[in-house]
């Protein structure tokens, strides 16, 4: 018989330690950036939010890995500025709702409820939480600071 058809009993033992370490390791270092299926901001091109009159959906063609999850782009162009200063790009409290944070609060966010404020791209849960964090933006921002990221702990 081969080693092939028949693995050494070592083998496993250093396998599950070898993937036990990785299991670990990633439960350790959980991404800071919110994912829907692993995407940032659920594909949209972050650049996109700075550049054109309305946020666009990256593309996968034009796609790449930071911080742990995969950022879409609507062409190279884009991608290469993001990679070039991706904190510039990448939305406030990562990527969870900027009123939510504020609150000790983790909320999901609907990536056309937005507003870039001094250069910087804050995400909102919903309508109701839009009308109520624009009625006192640089309040919310100072809590959302004070809280973050201390407020992923608590998810």
């Amino acid at each position: 018989m081969t080693l092939l058809s028949r693995p050494h009993p070592g083998w496993l033992a250093v396998l599950c330690l070898c993937l036990g370490a990785t299991m670990s390791v990633a439960r350790a270092d959980a991404p800071v950036f919110r994912a829907d299926h692993g995407k940032a901001v659920a594909g949209y091109d972050v650049v996109s939010y700075f550049t054109s009159e309305k946020p666009l959906p990256g593309d996968p063609t034009h796609a790449v890995l930071w911080k742990g999850v995969i950022w879409q782009f609507i062409s190279r162009k884009n991608r290469e500025k993001f990679e070039a200063n991706p904190r510039a790009y990448a939305p406030q409290y990562g990527g969870y709702c900027a009123f939510g944070v504020s609150q000790g609060l983790v909320l999901k966010t609907d990536p056309m409820l937005y507003r870039i404020i001094d250069g910087k791209l804050y995400l909102l849960h919903d309508k109701a939480v839009w009308s109520r964090w624009v009625e006192n933006v640089s309040e919310y921002i100072a809590e959302a600071d004070t809280n973050w990221p201390a407020v992923l702990r608590d998810e």
